[in-house]
């Protein structure tokens, strides 16, 4: 897994992010349309979203979006960049589950260039301008063996829905299907919020058009805010075929490429073998001493897993449940930070003091915080959906 060493921290969340929300306001967009109007009449969840899934396919969407992104402040972020700033762009989709977003650089703020997510064949390609490098990766696999992006022959039966809704209540408190008017569409919008181990995160919204099951819109909330954090949303959508030659992209010449797709299960060197967890046997392929207290900031530890192998090999160790956890990566330094890391692409993280340590940096976020530092020839990276006081005391515990 040495791409983690590849790629700066902060981009990879990003990222993260993008593909996430992508995800979400993509997923069910093989499904299709007839109608429209300014706002739908109401219906209960499981009707709504039951309609949704079982609505025929459409040949194709093309959309205008604007994706917001209030995570990084302009005080870290210099100049335009699409992916950690947020940009309007456009967006396609196939029945064949072919995907493109395009998310447009500002050039009057020193935008270089206009971001560009691909998804073909369970398989993700972005270009991302600002370091004029190519990330590609396969999508995970669902539980039940499919990739994100494969669909199902049958929808679920109404009894199946409200079964569904009945289960993710026992986590998360919904609420109904909220009539809405999105993109000049009539749609309904659902609100899920986490009821425990919540983290920074108030709640995520997802809108979708009321005739066809496409999804309009996806947004995430920090707690205290009413506008969000993050958002991906449809500004103008129409629905038909999308020429073949709109999935036909290609990065310019000369850019780099990082492979960020992670080992099926286990790692690299196991040839997909169960992973290696627990601190001892962790400790036994790790070139270094890993660092895993019992408790870390009030938290007990949870898992202690390892990560990639040979001279590359660390641990990933986490503390506490849910979003409200910690994660701690922990990884050989090498050459790490000395031009991968988050100053490349016109960033600039604030400095902390952490004791023992050196090239210490913390990104604080609305939905949480990051710190990043080095100490005897290890490089962690403390994350979670906590305040900085509590990502500072975790990574001082260590």
């Amino acid at each position: 897994m040495t791409y983690l060493r590849r790629i700066s921290t902060l981009r990879l969340l990003a990222i993260g992010t993008v593909l996430a929300l992508f995800a979400a306001a993509t997923a069910a967009i093989a499904i299709a349309a007839t109608g429209g109007g300014p706002t739908p009449p109401p219906k209960p969840l499981a009707d709504a979203v039951r309609d949704a899934l079982a609505a025929p396919p459409v040949e194709g969407v093309s959309a205008r979006v604007h994706f917001t992104d209030g995570l990084i402040g302009e005080s870290v972020l210099e100049g335009a960049d699409p992916l950690l700033g947020g940009a309007s762009g456009r967006l396609w989709a196939s029945s064949d589950g072919r995907l493109r977003l395009e998310l447009q650089a500002d050039v009057s703020k020193g935008g270089g260039g206009d971001l560009q997510l691909l998804v073909a064949d369970n398989r993700f390609t972005i270009y991302d301008p600002g370091v004029e490098t190519v990330y590609r990766g396969t999508l995970p696999e669902r539980h039940d063996g499919t990739s994100e992006g494969e669909g199902k022959d049958e929808p679920p039966s109404l009894a199946q829905v409200q079964e569904g809704i009945e289960e993710a209540t026992r986590h998360a408190t919904l609420s109904g299907a909220t009539p809405s008017d999105i993109a000049g569409r009539a749609a309904y919008t659902v609100r899920v919020s986490p009821k425990r181990n919540g983290g920074l995160v108030d709640g995520a919204e997802l809108a979708w058009d009321a005739a066809n099951g496409a999804p309009l819109r996806a947004a995430v909330y920090a707690k205290g805010e009413s506008s969000p954090v993050l958002e991906l949303s449809a500004t103008e959508i129409s629905f038909g075929p999308v020429p073949t030659s709109v999935f036909e992209v290609s990065p310019p010449p000369g850019a780099k490429v990082v492979d960020i797709s992670p080992p099926a299960s286990g790692d690299e060197e196991a040839g997909g073998s169960a992973p290696v967890t627990g601190l001892e046997a962790v400790q036994a392929q790790t070139p270094f001493e890993v660092s895993a207290p019992t408790g870390l900031a009030g938290m007990e530890r949870d898992q202690v897993r390892l990560i990639s192998s040979g001279e590359d090999a660390g641990a990933l160790v986490t503390y506490g449940k849910g979003l409200g956890g910690i994660a701690v990566l922990e990884l050989p330094a090498g050459e790490a930070g000395s031009g991968e890391g988050d100053e490349a692409g016109g960033l600039q993280l604030p400095g902390v003091t952490i004791e023992g340590a050196s090239e210490a940096q913390e990104l604080e976020t609305p939905l949480g915080t990051l710190i990043r530092f080095r100490r005897g020839g290890v490089e962690y990276t403390v994350a979670g959906s906590v305040t900085p006081d509590v990502a500072r005391e975790a990574a001082q515990g260590l």
